[in-house]
């Protein structure tokens, strides 16, 4: 409120003023014009300085008479607005004066109020005093002890909260790490409940790097999975990862640990062998590559390093099987649990778990072929960083083995079929066995050159079976024996390697072959019963001094260059050769020594075979090129006389020519001494060939004693048709292995050359044959019978006689010869056929030299023929006779009319033109004319031209 004296004082302006605005002009609308021309920035503020504004804007040059025109103009629109405010104040007046009382009462009210407030906070003063302050303070005591219990509290949870680091690395430690995790998660769970203490943020951070330390050493725990699986390590990281809510991250990482584990396994493996043959502590090898790292790997530790490679990728690889195997049963316990409590209040969990499961159970078996992907690549590398070519066979064959155990665990781990794998073992054994395949080959052109076609005692229920080469063809297959001994057909056993080795061993902790143990019960015993007759027994026999110097070293099976076989000592040779003594008394095997290296050489093809069916047809066609060498040996050796082929009998067939003449051209090196120089293409064409072998000089083949080496000549050839039975015998197995595109070889060869093995008889015993008896003696005695005789004689020729001492001397000769060698009976007869055949050909060539002969003189000949028959028949038991009709119709052809003998002529071409030209001649002046003569001559000419 204003004091009284200063409203008087503005009542008294306000009057004043009036009094002047009622001498303005009182014209509204002039008034209003007035108003309205003053300019804005009057009303534009209350901190407007007019003065200062209208002394700015006065002109540079001042006239008085414009100020006092603009002074009057101010003055004019000043008192307007004054009016106007005059007029306006008046205009309200009676409402200022009523609200003026109105403050005026409010004044008083406010007084009164004043003075009951100071009454009442007396009164409340003296309330506070007497009662409300002791009562009010003890409440406020017991809510502010109640506060400080639950700080209290909250201090004690921030202390645990602090020590629980300790107890965090307790349990890892303890490699509980569900357990660590579940508490780090309850920690967070509380730091957030005091998220308002400034202490806890730092305690908060600190528990999220423990959480992550926590995971870090879980993804440790998860990589030690991947060499040595334990159930209940894996069930903790699982639980752990499930609590973290990482389950698909944990499958993704133990993915990416097998394949580190893939790497650091072989990569470990392969630089403790190159470090320790190395025989350094140089590091440089740490710094290789693993492709380069193989290439440092020595031969001699070549397997055992491959064989540790394999035992340490079959842990990686049983590792994932048995975390499959967690997974799997894992799966079946959760599906049992959740459909036996599936009352739908945990459906969104029970599907994100089924996500999980099936998003697991997708990556573990997709990661199966990568994983092994990896290993096959790491073991192809290996495999073709060294050169196997010059490897022992066993060693060769070992690494086989481990490789076909390899292909068959990956065939069980994830039915692969290790085309990475097939196609690098492929490669090096395409690549060694070429080379083995030659130095085979040269040894057996050694064996060939050095062999003195002796017999090799072998039992006569001797079966290839019962070498050690063969025995894969016989032992079941199961996981303990290694795949080169399994046979080709055998049937997988039900048990795989990996429920087999589940719980402990290796499928490469093979064991060694036992054959060294074994002996192979195939010699024949010397069957003797006293020392005595042993002693003169050997005596008799005469020495070694004529068995080569190989045999004596091992006269049963040559070292070929592989593992070192057990030698033979010289008792075990003198009974060998004291047991040739029974040898006709038994039906044994006729073989040498070289005949059982070559169907050992066979089995060791056939295992690598049998282990490598890729490469089944180029070991087929190394088989086929051991018969094929041994057949153009004994053909060479003891068949080829151009003297007795040329008498066009066919001894050799056109089969056997054939595949005479494709061994020579495909196999034989027939330039051995020609100038080296040559195209590379002709250098690599003989490097594929082997020399053309040569008769050892101590087989005698010219001794008539001997039957010109019948004995020897028995033992090749029979071992040579020994050698083609067992081929026989193996056709099932390795038409079995050999690809389907390759089997019309295979055919061609069983068909065109195993075949002909027998075939090969007649042309080398033809070669005894023609030398056992005098066939020439013959035709002398023949020369001198006179066969122009007028009476029919009684009595047979001389030289029937001798022809039959001839045969006798043969017969006996034969059966000296069967003293020391078993002759079948296939073989007894080809010789007994190829000698009567000569001599009834000799006889029609001596019958054919005769100038004069009466019809008295051809029944001489047909007397002298029976009587020979009749003989002959007692010496053999050869029926029919061979070439008996030969002799018989040349004989009776001579009473044959001019007609019939033209025809006869046409129709027997199987005569010499001089045969029927001296039947014709001797028939001239009998009962054919001249005219008649030349007819029949002019005939057999017209026959023997196209001889011509």
């Amino acid at each position: 409120m204003l004091p009284r004296d200063v409203q008087k004082e503005e009542i008294c302006d306000c009057s004043e003023e009036l009094r002047e605005s009622r001498e303005e002009p009182t014209d509204p609308q002039a008034q209003q014009e007035i108003i309205n021309s003053i300019e804005e920035v009057y009303f534009s503020s209350d901190s407007f300085d007019i003065v200062k504004y209208e002394l700015e804007r006065l002109p540079p040059v001042l006239s008085l008479q414009e100020l006092e025109e603009y002074r009057d103009k101010l003055k004019q629109q000043q008192a307007a607005v004054s009016k106007k405010v005059a007029d306006l104040i008046l205009e309200k007046q009676p409402a200022y004066v009523e609200e003026l009382e109105r403050v005026t009462s409010l004044q008083t009210g406010l007084q009164l109020a004043a003075v009951i407030c100071a009454n009442g906070r007396r009164h409340l003063n003296i309330a506070k005093e007497g009662f409300t302050q002791t009562s009010l303070g003890l409440l406020a005591n017991q809510r502010k002890r109640q506060l400080l219990i639950g700080l209290l509290k909250s201090l004690r949870t921030i202390k645990t909260l602090q020590r629980t680091d300790v107890r965090l690395s307790e349990m890892l430690e303890e490699e509980d790490y569900p357990g660590a995790i579940q508490l780090c998660l309850e920690c967070q769970k509380a730091a957030s409940t005091f998220k308002h203490y400034s202490c806890i943020s730092e305690l908060n951070s600190k528990l999220q790097d423990t959480l992550e330390q926590i995971e870090e050493q879980l993804d440790v725990a998860l990589s030690k999975i991947c060499k040595n699986f334990d159930i209940s390590h894996y069930t903790k990281v699982q639980q752990a990862y499930r609590l973290l809510g990482k389950t698909q991250t944990a499958m993704d990482q133990l993915h990416m640990h097998f394949t580190q584990a893939i790497h650091n396994t072989v990569f470990q493996v392969v630089l403790g062998y190159v470090e320790l043959c190395a025989g350094n502590t140089d590091t440089k090898f740490q710094k290789l590559q693993y492709k380069d790292l193989c290439t440092h790997i020595t031969s001699d530790s070549y397997i055992p390093c491959l064989a540790d490679l394999c035992k340490a990728l079959w842990e990686v690889m049983l590792s994932y099987y048995r975390t499959m195997q967690w997974h799997e049963n894992h799966d079946q316990d959760e599906t049992a649990t959740v459909s036996s409590v599936s009352d739908g209040s945990n459906v969104i969990g029970t599907e994100e778990n089924s996500f999980d499961r099936s998003y697991v159970k997708k990556k573990l078996e997709h990661g199966l072929s990568r994983i092994w992907q990896d290993v096959q690549l790491k073991v192809k590398t290996y495999l073709l960083g060294t050169d196997l070519s010059n490897f022992k066979y066993d060693d060769f064959i070992f690494v086989l083995d481990v490789i076909s155990r390899l292909m068959q665990v990956g065939e069980e781990f994830c039915g692969s079929k290790s085309e990475v794998l097939q196609e690098s073992i492929r490669k090096q054994s395409v690549n060694y066995f070429k080379t083995y395949h030659r130095t085979r080959l040269e040894e057996l052109r050694m064996f060939l050159e050095n062999e003195t076609w002796e017999l090799c005692p072998v039992k006569s229920s001797f079966s290839i079976l019962q070498l050690h080469e063969f025995k894969f063809m016989e032992q079941s297959r199961s996981p303990s024996v290694s795949p080169s001994k399994q046979p080709a057909s055998a049937i997988s056993t039900a048990v795989t390697l990996f429920e087999q080795y589940c719980n402990g061993g290796n499928p490469f902790e093979i064991q060694a072959d036992s054959k060294d143990d074994e002996t192979e019960d195939v010699l024949a015993s010397n069957g003797y019963e006293s020392d005595e007759q042993e002693k003169s027994a050997y005596q008799e026999y005469d020495s070694d001094s004529d068995v080569p110097e190989e045999l004596k070293r091992d006269y049963v099976d040559e070292q070929t260059g592989d593992a070192p076989m057990k030698s033979i000592s010289r008792e075990t040779l003198r009974s060998k050769k004291r047991s040739d003594y029974n040898l006709n008394k038994v039906n044994a095997p006729i073989l040498t020594n070289t005949t059982l290296n070559v169907v050992r050489l066979v089995g060791k093809y056939m295992q690598m075979m049998n282990i490598l069916k890729p490469i089944a047809f180029d070991v087929i066609h190394f088989m086929s090129q051991l018969f094929d060498y041994y057949l153009y040996a004994v053909y060479t050796f003891f068949g080829r006389n151009d003297t007795f082929e040329s008498t066009g009998l066919g001894l050799s067939s056109s089969r056997l020519r054939t595949t005479l003449n494709r061994i020579q051209e495909s196999l034989i090196d027939l330039e051995v001494s020609a100038d080296p120089a040559g195209t590379l293409t002709a250098a690599e064409e003989r490097k594929e060939k082997v020399p053309s072998p040569h008769l050892s000089h101590l087989v005698v083949l010219t001794s008539g004693n001997s039957l010109y080496g019948l004995a020897e000549r028995v033992v090749a050839t029979e071992s040579l048709v020994f050698l083609a039975e067992q081929f026989e015998f193996l056709q099932p197995h390795l038409d079995a292995v050999m690809p389907a595109a390759k089997k019309p070889f295979l055919q061609q060869f069983y068909s065109q050359t195993v075949s002909t093995a027998s075939e090969l008889r007649k042309p080398v015993y033809w070669i005894v044959a023609a030398k056992a008896i005098d066939y020439e003696q013959m035709l002398l005695l023949m020369t001198n019978v006179k066969w122009d005789v007028k009476e029919i004689m009684s009595q047979h020729n001389v030289y029937v006689d001798a022809l039959l001492k001839e045969f006798e001397e043969f017969n006996r000769r034969l059966n000296e010869v069967s003293k020391r060698v078993r002759i079948p009976l296939p073989v007894s007869n080809i010789l007994w056929e190829h000698c009567i055949r000569l001599a009834n050909r000799t006889l029609v060539e001596g019958y054919a030299n005769v100038k004069k002969c009466s019809n008295e003189g051809r029944a001489l000949m047909q007397l002298d023929f029976q009587q020979f028959l009749m003989k002959l028949e007692k010496l053999t038991d050869i029926r029919p006779i061979p070439d008996k009709e030969f002799v018989e119709t040349y004989i009776k052809a001579y009473y044959l009319t001019e007609n019939d003998m033209e025809r006869w002529i046409k129709e027997h071409r199987e005569y010499s033109t001089k045969h029927l030209t001296n039947l014709v001649n001797v028939c001239l002046g009998s009962h054919i004319n001249k005219k008649a003569r030349q007819k029949l001559l002019a005939a057999i000419d017209d026959i023997d031209r196209p001889k011509r």
